[in-house]
């Protein structure tokens, strides 16, 4: 609290034991709208590739992640919150588009002001190119839709190798993680 308030309320409390005051229009503070959630038109979108954010596609023995971050470009600030979607779209004509399952994390709400960036994973399991056409999905593309939207950005998948394809799986090893992880 300001000194200037301060000094008012102290002096309201002591002079007659009771406190009604009056607060100058110039220390009073205006109430700030709170954001409302992002639009795809206030987002732009890409895959982190610098450093370790980029997956381990050449590893067949465990899960990898991959990340994609949405970057507030309008000049108002908003807030996601929730589970993007994520459809890849395939590289092989056997592997058509694969909605992504949710994990179980509980999602938070991230506030972005003008050119704040927030990014969620996106966990894989890769397998080795010897692994029979049927049984591998080769990413191309990723349909990436905001939390709460219907436009989606197209990604371009820059990682190369395979995933295993779980695309009927109810608890498939591959999987989209809420905004922030």
């Amino acid at each position: 609290m300001n000194n200037k308030l301060a000094a008012v309320a102290l002096a309201a409390v002591v002079a007659g034991g009771y406190a009604v005051t009056t607060v100058p229009a110039s220390a009073a503070t205006t109430a700030k709208a709170a954001p409302t959630r992002c639009h795809t038109a206030d987002l732009k979108a890409g895959f982190a590739t610098g450093g370790d954010a980029a997956p381990e596609m050449g590893q067949t023995t465990k899960q990898t992640q991959a990340f994609i971050w949405f970057t507030n470009k309008n000049s108002r600030t908003c807030t996601l919150s929730g589970f993007p979607g994520v459809d890849m779209v395939g590289a092989q004509s056997t592997d058509g588009t694969w909605s992504l399952a949710r994990s179980a994390k509980r999602p938070v709400k991230i506030t972005l002001e003008k050119g704040d960036t927030v990014d969620f994973s996106i966990n894989l399991l890769p397998v080795a190119k010897s692994t029979p056409k049927k049984e591998k999905f080769v990413p191309k593309t990723f349909l990436v839709t905001p939390p709460n939207e219907t436009r989606h950005f197209t990604l371009t998948w820059p990682f190369g190798g395979q995933i295993l394809k779980q695309d009927g799986a109810t608890h498939p090893a591959t999987y989209v993680n809420p905004i922030g992880f």
